[in-house]
């Protein structure tokens, strides 16, 4: 019954996380607004259910805390499935309310969606890593503003600019499901998400010296 609540917390988590970034890019505005807009939202749903599931909202962050010990392992396929259930519930209310594109928008090379996507979510998984899985950061207030500044910077820096600026599996369906990406660069986003999720966790773990959950 205990995981089942951490598996509701990251449904509504990443239903809002995904409802707000799909409105955003369906009724685009302000550029600068857009991105704090979106990290304001991980922040409030981070501090909402970060004392119950963690407040992962993201299938990298929870394959890195899986792989950091921070996540028992049967709990990541349900985090997951989760996750990917409260991004298509977003899509399919965002399909309510507004007019989803007929053409489906490719923009970004291989390479650029590469790079960006691995470094923020790598960057964001890594604060993720540092400000809650730490016995040195235990208890600390900040680790929801850190977590979605993390977000908030790769929106300025890389979304919409070399790559769609998802950092997250799940938000990457959702926009392929309201077709503002494509299919073949939306698996080479979700690919990227992974392998950043893969480099935060094994640095995290190799400067730190620590392998698991508090150690």
């Amino acid at each position: 019954m205990d995981n089942f609540r951490k598996y509701i917390v990251e449904f509504i988590g990443t239903f809002f996380l995904v409802f707000a970034i799909g409105m955003i890019a369906m009724l685009p505005g302000n550029g600068v607004i857009t991105a704090i807009a979106i990290g304001l939202v991980l922040m409030v749903m981070v501090y909402a259910g970060g004392f119950i599931s963690g407040g992962h909202y993201n299938p990298a962050v929870s394959l890195a805390a899986a792989l950091r010990g921070a996540l028992p392992a049967q709990d990541f396929v349900p985090y997951v499935v989760s996750q990917v259930l409260g991004a298509v519930g977003a899509v399919l209310l965002i399909g309510l309310l507004t007019d989803i594109p007929e053409m489906t928008i490719c923009t970004y090379s291989m390479t650029q969606i590469l790079i960006g996507e691995f470094l923020f979510t790598f960057l964001l998984c890594f604060v993720v890593l540092a400000t809650t899985t730490s016995r040195e950061t235990e208890g600390n207030s900040y680790y929801g503003l850190a977590i979605g500044s993390a977000l908030t910077i790769g929106a300025f820096i890389a979304g919409g600019v070399i790559c769609y600026g998802a950092f997250n599996p799940a938000v990457a369906i959702g926009l392929w499901m309201l077709k503002l990406s494509c299919m073949w660069l939306t698996i080479i986003t979700i690919l990227a998400n992974i392998f950043g999720a893969i480099a935060a966790a094994y640095i995290y773990r190799y400067v730190t010296g620590i392998n698991k959950y508090y150690d």
